[in-house]
């Protein structure tokens, strides 16, 4: 996925949003928009530039870095930090002379951190219902030094480099100066949204284009005059609705709420931005907020600890909604009682969900997010997440949640695109806040309302339903200006550290490391990155972005680049050199395929192995073909080989463990293009959005002793080897 940013950043100094007493000033963008008008009116301070470009031109497109000038430099391209050549170390002139020393002391930080955190008895950090991090506080920032000991080359863009530390670590000085700490600012859902009191209900809205809002839903009738609400001078709306009579809520739990608003773009209903559950109703095609506070009594209390991060990695990819073996959206009950067992038996210590978030395009996978507080009501309520993430924790499973904060969907009518009237509310204006390719929105990561929008949003999950940590979704979209579309990253550094560099959302990726290492320092964060940023695993203390691992994506596109060649053509140097070519101390979680190869339009490795001899010559009562058992046997080499030497970490989606037949393919029906063209759909049907293991089972019924064809399905060979 790909992101966009020049280098400059316009953070706030501010007061919180809600005490209006306080006084400030504010350094920063004297061209600020709508969304950043209820900063102080002082005269701005002009911010010191990268190369002496102002940021506030960053949307101009002359500042945008195409391929031919971001290679084109006289700088020589150095070649990436690996693991240093035995014997040969000191000779690298790109490698300092204690490298040794170096590699040592940084692993026994690691290790003593691990130790430190291990050695905590379970009883002082865990309480199960809720769990606590012993120490709910974050560290204050390092020198950011440490990546030019790690990796030499990087002095030459220092300068880029410092710039991007200097900025981070100003955000997190008026994150504690204006907001009372970071830990206090990532939990804006306890001032933003419906906010329940003993007397009471409070529900306040970030909206400053708006002229004029009020509360609306079943509780009242959907009568717009009935709870207008106030704006303060920061443009957050606010009304508070007492207590009934006999002290009973006045939003009843599951009901229908919006907010009405009277925009730049006339008057609109909108779902509240911090809702925490949205709905379809069955023949609707709007979306409807869902005030969800259910009794004590039916609320779902955790009963199982959290599992201690694994030294490695074994990810199961999936995806609830697909998870059945008939044609329908799976629950997350089914998904508890059916497919978390079967993820434990195979072997893997995590699971990793996709598509979460509220999205309300199916066939999206996930990726147009519409409600981000709100996980997916196709498949149950917000207590049978918890369920289902209390279940894989007993089993001791990690979760990982597929989070995505490097786009938003379009919608206007469900999600947050023109949530206020204005075209720069959460995103930035113009082409700059448009992804040509997803057809989407990018967020302005330099607006402090964002920021403190999308870091409540990654602690919510993680306080609220205990997810272990994050796969964050299109990180090199964020980080580049280019989102990395028809764009080749070849390692040279002047592709990373340039004008073409999102030094807003790169920050942005610093300080939520910084925020979940913090305040969870169990959890885990992955960043799916095809660019290989430099320092991108590095800690951020140190000055890299922070995160665990970075997603390997290099490796399934070598597998698909060799599996169009005779495999008698395939060179063993040049697959090694893509498995082991990752930076130094920089972990990876590597995998052959993950769900992008399995959607319709494109091939799994099995079918690109077996091809239609799949449908036919894959029965227990009859012969395979050569090319089936040539297939079957390369199938288990390709993700072993993987496994051992690509990584970290090792990911795989539902049902490619044991050759999965068939795509992908989302329930669509007919698209009527522009020009009049037609694309024809599937008629709805959920015939290839499902996982077919009853197939396996059959085989375990029908031949308990397994065939060796058989036995490469179930990927039994993986397993021995994790064990």
């Amino acid at each position: 996925m790909v992101y966009c940013a020049i280098s400059g950043v316009r953070f706030p100094c501010l007061p919180s949003v809600y005490n209006t007493k306080s006084q400030s000033s504010f350094n920063g963008d004297p061209l600020c928009r709508k969304g950043l008008s209820f900063f102080s009116k002082k005269d701005p301070s002009s911010l010191k530039m990268l190369a002496g470009k102002s940021s506030y031109d960053s949307d101009s497109p002359n500042l945008a870095v195409t391929t031919s000038t971001a290679t084109t430099t006289t700088t020589p391209t150095p070649e990436k930090v690996l693991v240093p050549p035995d014997g040969n170390a000191s000779e690298d002139p790109l490698v300092p002379h204690d490298v040794e020393c170096l590699t040592m002391e940084y692993n026994q930080i690691v290790e003593d951190k691990e130790k430190q955190e291990t050695s905590t008895p379970l009883s002082e950090s865990i309480i199960i219902g809720k769990t606590e991090a012993k120490s709910r506080s974050i560290p204050p920032p390092g020198s950011g030094q440490r990546i030019y000991e790690i990796d030499p080359s990087l002095t030459g863009f220092r300068q880029h480099l410092d710039y991007r530390y200097s900025q981070y670590k100003r955000i997190r000085e008026e994150i504690d100066k204006y907001e009372g700490g970071l830990e206090v600012f990532s939990r804006g859902y306890e001032k933003l949204g419906f906010i329940r009191s003993e007397t009471g209900i409070t529900y306040r809205e970030w909206a400053p284009g708006a002229k004029w809002a009020a509360l609306i839903g079943d509780f009242n009738n959907w009568n717009p005059n009935a709870d207008v609400m106030t704006q303060n001078e920061f443009g957050v709306w606010e009304v508070f609705l007492p207590n009934n009579a006999d002290g009973s809520p006045p939003i009843p739990h599951g009901s229908r709420v919006k907010i009405r608003m009277d925009t730049p773009s006339g008057i609109k209903d909108s779902i509240p931005a911090w809702i925490k559950f949205s709905v379809q109703a069955p023949g609707e095609i709007p979306y409807n907020g869902i005030y969800y506070d259910p009794p004590e009594e039916e609320k779902y209390i955790f009963k199982h600890p959290q599992p201690k991060r694994p030294k490695s990695l074994r990810i199961y990819e999936a995806h609830v909604g697909m998870s059945s073996t008939e044609p329908l959206i799976n629950t997350y009950a089914n998904f508890r009682d059916d497919v978390l067992p079967r993820i434990k038996k195979l072997g893997y210590n995590a699971v990793q969900i996709m598509a979460i978030q509220e999205h309300s395009y199916y066939a999206s996978f996930g990726y147009h997010v519409t409600n981000y507080f709100a996980p997916c009501s196709r498949c149950g309520t917000p207590d049978d997440l918890k369920s289902l993430i209390d279940r894989a924790h007993e089993l001791g499973l990690l979760v990982l949640m597929d989070i995505v904060h490097s786009h938003a969907s379009n919608n206007t009518l469900d999600g947050l695109n023109m949530f206020d009237g204005t075209d720069n509310h959460y995103f930035h204006s113009g082409s700059r806040g448009h992804h040509w390719m997803w057809d989407s929105r990018l967020f302005n990561y330099g607006s402090w309302e964002v920021l403190r929008f999308l870091l409540s949003n990654a602690r919510w999950w993680l306080d609220e339903y205990k997810f272990d940590g994050f796969r964050f979704d299109g990180v090199t979209s964020m980080m580049y200006t280019h989102h990395g579309l028809q764009m080749t990253f070849t390692g040279n550094y002047n592709e990373y550290f340039g004008y073409a560099t999102d030094i807003d959302a790169v920050v942005y990726l610093m300080v939520v490391n910084d925020m979940i290492h913090g305040l969870f320092p169990e959890a885990v964060s992955i960043g799916e990155d095809v660019s290989g940023m430099p320092t991108f695993c590095i800690p951020v203390q140190d000055g890299g972005v922070g995160f665990d691992y970075r997603l390997h994506m290099a490796i399934a596109d070598k597998w698909i680049e060799l599996l169009q060649k005779k495999d008698e053509e395939w060179r063993m140097g040049d697959i090694v050199h893509t498995l082991t070519n990752r930076r130094w101390l920089e972990k990876c979680v590597s995998y052959a395929e993950s769900h992008d190869q399995a959607l319709v339009g494109d091939k799994t490795i099995a079918f690109w192995l077996m091809d239609k001899d799949m449908y036919d010559f894959m029965a227990l009562d009859r012969p395979s073909t050569p090319l089936v058992d040539r297939g079957i046997a390369l199938h288990k080499m390709i993700r072993l080989i993987t496994m051992g030497l690509g990584g970290e970490g090792y990911l795989n989606f539902m049902g490619n463990e044991f050759g999965h037949p068939e795509w992908i393919d989302f329930p669509r029906g007919d698209q009527r293009l522009p020009t009049g063209k037609i694309i024809p759909g599937n008629n709805n049907s959920f015939d290839k959005c499902r996982r077919r293991f009853d197939l396996v089972s059959l085989c375990l019924i029908l031949k308990p002793n397994l065939t060796i064809a058989v036995y490469s399905w179930l990927n039994w060979s993986l397993k021995k080897c994790w064990s």
